[in-house]
């Protein structure tokens, strides 16, 4: 078969594909669940206005537990799944020393990773988790 005539493989893998239409699908249900529960009890004008802002809150409070749930956890989990074993591509180093200048090698990028660290105990990103619930 000549290389014009072959069938394009697909730049989105199908997995991809398939887990952004079942979130879509999910929001599609929650939005239209939240429509219906919004317009089957009508409610007057000084409710609504007090309602509203316990709504708010409490809507703010579970989607901050709820993040912070989801979250949490992946701060904790190893970057590296082959760290401390004797397969792990990041725990060789190179390195290399000019005259009497400071040694410069690898094991300053490497070297967090290939001890088995997590997201949290990084030096850069460590900081910046810190702003994420959990």
């Amino acid at each position: 078969m000549p290389s014009h005539a072959r069938p394009k493989p697909s730049r989105i893998p199908h997995t991809l594909l398939r887990a952004g239409l079942v979130l879509s699908a999910a929001g599609a249900a929650l939005a239209a669940g939240g429509a219906a529960s919004a317009s089957a009890a009508p409610a007057s004008a000084t409710e609504h206005s007090a309602d509203t802002g316990a709504a708010a809150s409490a809507l703010t409070g579970a989607l901050l537990h709820s993040v912070g749930g989801g979250i949490g956890p992946v701060k904790d989990l190893k970057i590296d799944p082959l760290a401390n074993t004797p397969v792990d591509p990041l725990a060789n180093a190179v390195g290399t020393q000019i005259a009497d200048f400071k040694p410069v090698g690898t094991n300053l990028v490497t070297g967090p990773l290939a001890a088995g660290s997590t997201l949290r105990d990084l030096p850069l990103v460590g900081t910046l988790t810190k702003i994420l619930p959990g």
